[in-house]
């Protein structure tokens, strides 16, 4: 399991210094995270006290470092949208407890990109007044997103969600089976006796 915490750390990290020091034209980078990821791995595998505690600090520990920079309140419908969204990813997780797997969890982590992407695009749809209020406006949040920033299309913020949940996954997932330790023989049950 301390491999898994390493993760975690690592992805608190990794989200503050990749949103702070990598250039915003860096269309490669967007929502290239592992949050989505720890959220869903969190649930399927670690004790009960932390299946939702971990994912969710580690998300507010990044969060009020990176809104203090941007100056974005924590309040904000965009902002706790991402909360929903982990929150739900999370309860997918938890269904797949005891049966925790990269058989399991990779088309998981699908779903969760899925389930991102759709939740926070939803809420931009509701709350961005540059959304028109109707089916074109959804369907325009859903694909082409924000027309101020038609350079970078949502779906491409979705691709980025894709790989990297099904990488930090398969990342996870490695953790827990590296910090598990391989149960050894008794050493009188390892030498063989005489006959």
């Amino acid at each position: 399991m301390i491999p898994a915490f390493l993760l975690i750390l690592s992805a608190i990290v990794y989200r503050i210094v990749t949103a702070l020091f990598v250039p915003s034209d860096s269309i490669g980078l967007h929502n290239f995270a592992p949050l989505a990821a720890i959220a869903l791995c969190a649930a399927a595998y670690l004790p009960a006290r932390y299946k939702f505690t971990v994912p969710m600090l580690a998300m507010l520990i990044s969060d009020v470092v990176l809104n203090i920079h941007y100056g974005f309140s924590m309040l904000s419908p965009f902002v706790l949208s991402h909360y929903v969204a982990f929150a739900m990813i999370g309860c997918l997780g938890f269904l797949l407890h005891g049966r925790a797997s990269l058989k399991t969890l990779l088309p998981a982590s699908l779903a969760a990109s899925l389930i991102f992407y759709v939740v926070t695009n939803t809420v931009s749809w509701l709350f961005d007044p540059a959304y028109v209020k109707s089916f074109a406006g959804f369907i325009q949040a859903q694909t082409t997103g924000h027309p101020a920033y038609a350079a970078t299309p949502t779906w491409m913020f979705f691709r980025n969600s894709v790989v990297s949940d099904v990488l930090f996954t398969a990342l996870f997932v490695l953790c827990m089976h590296l910090g598990r330790s391989t149960p050894r023989l008794p050493a009188a049950a390892a030498v063989p006796r005489p006959a």
